[in-house]
């Protein structure tokens, strides 16, 4: 694929990352929000189109490649990391951004992805969920809610859901956050704070899918019920939800219990402080995603949006050149015979 980079870093537009090709989605799908937003982020960046990799696998989400003006390939179902992971190690200096979806990416795909979380690649990852396959007409996918009933699932699923942050927690990643396609401004902001981050950014993005699974995420995105079921989180700052933040999460003993702010003696003082670094915290805030998203109760527990993990560690690739020049640095220059022999053969 031929890149045009005839434009200076910087000075980049949105419509500069777009190409020429027909987007191919159902209208009114939010994966044109998201295409739209991965756009801007990188003008804002600054980046040049020949310092950036959009990788897939298969699926509705997969076909991104095709309509950003920058390298890219549409890889195979599930192997998205598997490409991704020789990329990154054959030009370390390339700006990589891997799409998949919650299918692609959690079903076929999941060891792939499990084993790229936990070397820590120096790359972003977005995971496109929204609890269905798409492109295949609407099965139930890893992330549908139990009893799901789809051409798929007559009589409802059986399988409890994929919980993707804690995944990507188990498996180890060192940025794990979550946001949205109806929200462009928050999913603007964690794209950037994925970017800037040392490490495998893992970016969780709720999707609407409006011809086979709509509206599965609108209590987090309308306004008559965003305020009671999402939480925004920020670093160092208390856990605060509901209208005019009335609601509040405090920790009593090992246990998260939502508080009324209004109503109660407790005030900001007493609640939760997000860390981002509290590893333990962290995975307590991904099962937030337990309670279900349509039951409203005193004690329901918002879903987190946001940063809820980020920590910094050596990235694989780092650590990789490391070792070459050290071995390089000890014998002058490989030797592949005494490589391939090893230490465990001897003659007879």
């Amino acid at each position: 694929m031929a890149i045009n980079t005839t434009k200076p870093n910087g000075t980049l537009k949105p419509k500069d990352f777009a190409t020429n090709q027909d987007v191919r989605w159902c209208p009114g799908c939010g994966d044109y929000a998201i295409l739209s937003q991965v756009q801007k982020v990188m003008a804002d960046l600054g980046l040049n189109k020949d310092e950036v990799a959009v990788i897939s696998g298969i699926g509705c989400s997969s076909r991104f490649p095709y309509y950003m003006e920058t390298y890219g390939m549409h890889s195979i179902h599930g192997r998205a990391p598997a490409f991704v992971s020789g990329l990154k190690m054959a030009n370390p200096d390339l700006a990589i951004w891997m799409v998949t979806g919650d299918g692609d990416g959690l079903s076929i795909g999941g060891n792939h992805l499990l084993h790229i979380l936990r070397r820590n690649f120096n790359l972003n990852i977005l995971l496109f969920n929204n609890q269905i396959y798409g492109l295949t007409k609407g099965q139930y996918s890893p992330t549908s809610e139990v009893n799901k009933v789809t051409k798929s699932t007559p009589m409802g699923s059986l399988d409890r859901p994929v919980n993707p942050l804690a995944f990507a927690m188990g498996a180890d990643a060192s940025f794990v956050a979550r946001s949205m396609d109806r929200d462009v401004k928050h999913l603007r902001e964690m794209m950037t704070r994925s970017y800037h981050h040392k490490g495998t950014g893992f970016l969780e993005i709720y999707q609407n899918c409006n011809i086979f699974n709509d509206g599965a995420f609108f209590a987090f995105t309308d306004k008559a019920t965003k305020p009671e079921t999402a939480i925004f989180l920020e670093h160092g700052k208390p856990l605060v939800f509901g209208t005019n933040n009335s609601k509040g999460i405090r920790i009593d003993g090992l246990k998260p219990v939502v508080v009324n702010l209004e109503e109660t003696g407790f005030s900001e003082n007493d609640l939760w402080i997000h860390d981002e670094t509290d590893i333990y915290k962290s995975q307590m805030l991904t099962r937030f995603f337990d309670s279900p998203s349509t039951i409203i109760t005193e004690d329901y527990l918002p879903r987190p949006f946001g940063v809820l993990y980020a920590v910094e560690r050596p990235c694989y690739e780092d650590m990789l050149f490391d070792q070459l020049k050290e071995a390089v640095g000890k014998k002058g220059e490989g030797d592949l015979n005494q490589l391939i022999a090893g230490n465990q053969t001897w003659t007879i």
